[in-house]
């Protein structure tokens, strides 16, 4: 998945003068995953809340 530049641009403005090469990349890592996260909902793919539970419910009876 690709980040858009204007929101790395967005990220670096936000970060400390001192950071770690590691808070850079978990901050990456995060905003990708929440980009995922957003086109996922945009295409349908969620569950209802009822749902995770059942569907959690199920892997931990295994």
């Amino acid at each position: 998945m690709q980040i858009i530049k204007s929101k790395l641009e967005e990220l670096i403005k936000e970060l400390p003068e001192k950071v770690e090469v590691e808070d850079v990349m978990y901050r990456i890592y995060m905003l990708q995953k929440i980009e995922m996260g957003e086109k996922d909902i945009a295409e349908g793919r969620t569950f209802s809340h009822e749902e995770a539970i059942e569907r959690l419910s199920k892997k931990w009876q295994q």
